[in-house]
């Protein structure tokens, strides 16, 4: 029992005359790490929004981490009472041996292809990743399913990454009938994507004749719109050039089949299916070469 008050004594004691430095200490490692934490937030963003190709930026902003939590570690040490010449030349020395394991292991270490609120496709998933662990990645796809996705199955299979570059191409494919004026569909085609301001002047949008198919002139649109504008830009543009096509009367191809009738009202010769636009088309739908009918 002596022994216990003996204990709780010096502990008293301590408290009283160190207390203040204990709490002051304390109080200035959590608001250092905090401060550090965002800081740390903060640059990785900016720097992702200024270089979004960048891959130096991870072994940047880990080095600047690793000094600011240093550096809280020791301004805590010092408010307790270390000798600060002492904390400075620790410091120096972790600082040195963390930068230098971090730049000669980096090649080693597995990195992933993306970032958090990219799209990728990954497997068989399309998502958005929400979220990254050091065992497994969080992705959520466009129907409502979240995945937890084991890192190593990612490093193993191919990804794309659909956020990687600032544009993407857009495709807008058409096929149009063989009597058709090819010329005017080429340029309705890329007045169109012209007209549009979410698409690049540089490069500017192009119109290629694309097939001479069966049934069909295929034509094909190519232009460049922002990374984000991508999917709503390839749709509207789509629905723009099925009505602008339509108001300028240009016909669109489909498969088509043709049927001679004798005079006797039988079947002549053997089934043809002939190119769009042939006058005795009757619009039935077929597919396949014309030596496999």
């Amino acid at each position: 029992m002596e022994n216990e008050l003996s204990r709780l004594q010096k502990l008293g004691e301590t408290m009283t005359l160190h207390g203040t430095q204990m709490v002051l200490a304390l109080l200035v490692l959590i608001v250092g790490l905090l401060l550090a934490r965002w800081i740390d937030k903060g640059l990785r963003n900016g720097l992702r929004r200024l270089m979004p190709t960048a891959t130096f930026i991870p072994v940047l902003c880990n080095t600047v981490y690793i000094i600011l939590v240093a550096l809280v570690v020791t301004a805590a040490a010092i408010e307790f009472g270390a000798k600060p010449i002492n904390m400075l030349r620790l410091l120096t020395i972790i600082s040195l041996v963390s930068v230098g394991l971090i730049i000669f292991f980096r090649p080693f270490m597995p990195t992933m292809p993306f970032k958090v609120k990219d799209t990728v496709k990954a497997g068989n998933l399309l998502g958005k990743v929400e979220a990254m662990t050091f065992l497994n990645t969080r992705m959520r796809t466009f129907d409502g399913k979240t995945f937890f996705v084991p890192n190593r199955q990612i490093l193993n299979d191919i990804v794309i990454n659909y956020q990687y570059s600032g544009t993407r191409r857009v495709k807008v494919d058409v096929g149009i009938r063989y009597d058709q004026d090819l010329l005017k569909a080429k340029r309705v085609l890329e007045a169109i994507m012209t007209e549009d301001a979410r698409v690049k002047t540089k490069p500017g949008p192009m119109v290629y004749v694309l097939n001479l198919a069966s049934n069909c002139v295929e034509l094909g649109g190519r232009c460049w719109v922002d990374n984000k504008d991508y999917w709503v830009a390839r749709c509207d543009l789509l629905e723009k050039t099925k009505l602008r096509f339509d108001h300028e009367g240009i016909q669109f191809a489909f498969p088509q089949l043709d049927l001679h009738i004798n005079d006797d009202g039988t079947h002549g010769g053997r089934p043809r299916r002939p190119m769009q636009g042939h006058p005795m088309g009757l619009g039935t739908h077929e597919t396949g070469d014309e030596e496999n009918i």
